[in-house]
């Protein structure tokens, strides 16, 4: 069956590889269906793109939405090609655990026990550095981090090495709109939104079995909200805490 499965995802990454290739620069974005729901699915191969990590503006004002943290990088010559929501927050917009942009560490990685999907470990960060962005738990974040330019700490990790988190099990009942990242075969880094409430096991297969990720990371669910412009997509919850952006130099 591990021969089986290993097979399978080298096959999917293939595909999307091809396909990912035909398509421009910016993204791949695209609709698809797993286990009768229907996601939306935005993929960038780690180290190609400028996927950049967001919360607070020049003033420490957090940006809050999508609009704000738009304008602000096209008045720096720049473009918001995609955009999520990007791990838990506090009221005060504050990430829960660990957060890092422009290599300043904003908060730090929060190893503590406590209640909630976040503490539910293993937990996990998704980093980007100057060659290349992955998603690792928690445990194993630190001996990764001497070059990490964003981070962002979430939880739970929904895949671990090709294996679904020990807690996620197939009888739960539990349905909300989820959205989370994934390190993908074919070095793909793939961001995913529900189009509708699905269970914690259902994201997860969605992420291994059909997207073909060894390591996926859950962000947030209710909240959860996509900027892709490229098939037509712009949530308007506000306001939010931390966003994840892939960005591109303005042309002309």
């Amino acid at each position: 069956m591990r021969l089986i499965r290993s097979l399978r995802l080298i096959a999917i990454g293939a595909v999307f590889i091809l396909s990912f290739a035909a398509q421009s620069a910016m993204a791949q974005c695209e609709s698809t269906a797993w286990e009768n729901a229907s996601y939306s699915v935005c993929t960038f191969i780690s180290g190609k793109s400028d996927i950049r990590l967001f919360l607070d503006d020049p003033d420490g004002t957090v940006y809050g939405s999508f609009n704000a943290l738009s304008d602000a990088l096209e008045r720096d010559g720049e473009k918001l090609v995609f955009a999520m929501n990007a791990g838990m927050y506090h009221p005060d917009y504050r990430p829960v655990g660990l957060f890092i942009e422009s290599g300043v560490e904003k908060a730090r990685l929060n190893t503590r026990n406590g209640p909630g999907n976040f503490h539910l470990k293993p937990n996990g960060v998704f980093y980007v550095t100057r060659t290349g962005a992955g998603v690792v738990d928690s445990d194993r974040f630190a001996s990764r981090r001497a070059d990490v330019r964003y981070a962002t700490q979430s939880g739970p990790m929904l895949v671990i090495n090709g294996r679904l988190h020990p807690r996620i099990q197939e009888e739960g009942t539990s349905k909300k709109t989820r959205n989370g990242v994934g390190a993908c075969s074919g070095g793909r880094i793939v961001f995913a939104i529900s189009n509708e409430p699905v269970t914690f096991y259902d994201f997860a297969t969605f992420f291994r079995d059909k997207i073909g990720c060894s390591d996926a990371l859950f962000l947030d669910g209710s909240i959860s909200s996509m900027y892709a412009p490229s098939i037509s997509r712009h949530d308007r919850w506000r306001p939010m805490g931390p966003i994840v952006g892939v960005v591109e130099k303005k042309k002309g």
